[in-house]
């Protein structure tokens, strides 16, 4: 298989690259959504609004992008044989816990669909830092390769 990857190497590399893109502008953005949802009263207008952006970045965006770059990365990480290597090791386990947040995310997304959410803006302030540093460290992990 790796044989027949390698002339589409360039292309499964760009389009990773922008699935990761469009995932992580919805992982960091998602988030600050439910800081600003917090501050409206369920049964407004504004809650509604909130919760119908919610959905539509979780179902056209972040999904969406998420299975592309599951699909593309481990058809990339097939491509470079790297299977075994520390740094694919290291970052595949980081985006597991990407694809975890991303669970959560969701969940919480259904928590204000339900007017259940009864978590504060600081919590969401603080987990909408999480994304950001894991795509950090992924992203050094994939250039540098330090193991």
């Amino acid at each position: 298989m790796t044989d027949l990857l390698q002339p589409l190497y360039p292309w499964l590399k760009a389009f990773h690259i922008i699935a990761v893109i469009a995932w992580m502008a919805g992982m960091l953005y998602l988030p600050r959504l439910f800081v600003y949802h917090c501050e409206t009263r369920p049964g407004t207008p504004e809650y509604d609004r909130f919760v119908l952006m919610e959905r539509k970045l979780m179902r056209i965006i972040i999904n969406p992008s998420m299975v592309a770059v599951w699909v593309l990365g481990l058809l990339l990480v097939e491509a470079l044989s790297a299977w075994t290597s520390g740094w694919f090791l290291a970052k595949f386990t980081l985006v597991i816990g990407l694809s975890g947040m991303h669970g959560m995310f969701s969940r919480w997304r259904r928590d204000f669909e339900r007017n259940a959410n009864t978590r504060t803006q600081r919590f969401y302030r603080i987990v909408n830092e999480v994304p950001a540093v894991l795509m950090i460290v992924i992203v050094i992990l994939v250039v540098v390769k330090p193991f």
